[in-house]
């Protein structure tokens, strides 16, 4: 324990990037990383005209109806969340699509997420282990891992359904995410023209 509080902080949750604006400045096709939303509603009236208002809220939502965010190798859009329904608050669900032989962002978050591998292959990093994953697998991210999914098929898109208590966690103040490596810019040889599916 000698010299533990003598050295000097590093980068890290309570000393982050200078340029982490900027990053996410460069990164505008997501409006998850860059833009202002609704991370938790506000339930403000009676209890009367709040329960009205949620029972009267949609249950079928359809995807195709939500355009996709991002790109060039890696398309998502949020289906259910605060910012984008009222029919919850504890629960947000996304889609991510993977152009063949592309990977998504490197980056930690305090909510664990499920995702449910709806076509395709591939393989997750978590904390530096390795994880395979196909079409019709269920896989979980613990909390607080540093991960990273990759699509190995290098003809096939991959599509991943995501489930996350995150909104909770933000409830609670629990608000630490890092993105530790953005997604590669480019797409590999032969997909130039990727676009993520028109029926989903």
């Amino acid at each position: 324990m000698t010299g533990l509080y003598d050295r000097t902080p590093g980068v890290g949750h309570n000393h982050p990037h200078d340029h982490s604006h900027e990053l996410e400045a460069e990164n505008q096709q997501w409006d998850r990383w860059a833009k202002k939303r609704v991370f938790v509603r506000q339930l403000e009236g009676t209890y009367s005209h709040l329960y009205e208002a949620l029972v009267n809220e949609p249950r079928v939502y359809p995807s195709r109806d939500i355009p996709w965010k991002g790109g060039p190798g890696l398309y998502g859009k949020h289906v259910i969340s605060p910012h984008s329904t009222a029919v919850t608050q504890s629960i947000e669900t996304h889609i991510e699509v993977y152009a063949p032989g592309t990977y998504g962002q490197k980056h930690g978050h305090l909510n664990s997420a499920v995702f449910y591998v709806l076509k395709g292959r591939g393989h997750d990093i978590h904390d530096g282990r390795r994880i395979d994953w196909k079409a019709g697998d269920i896989m979980i991210v613990e909390n607080g891992c540093v991960h990273q999914h990759f699509n190995d098929d290098p003809d096939e898109t991959a599509i991943l359904l995501v489930f996350k208590a995150k909104p909770l966690f933000l409830f609670m103040h629990l608000l630490f995410q890092k993105i530790v490596e953005w997604p590669s810019k480019e797409l590999p040889k032969g997909h130039e023209d990727f676009q993520p599916p028109s029926d989903l």
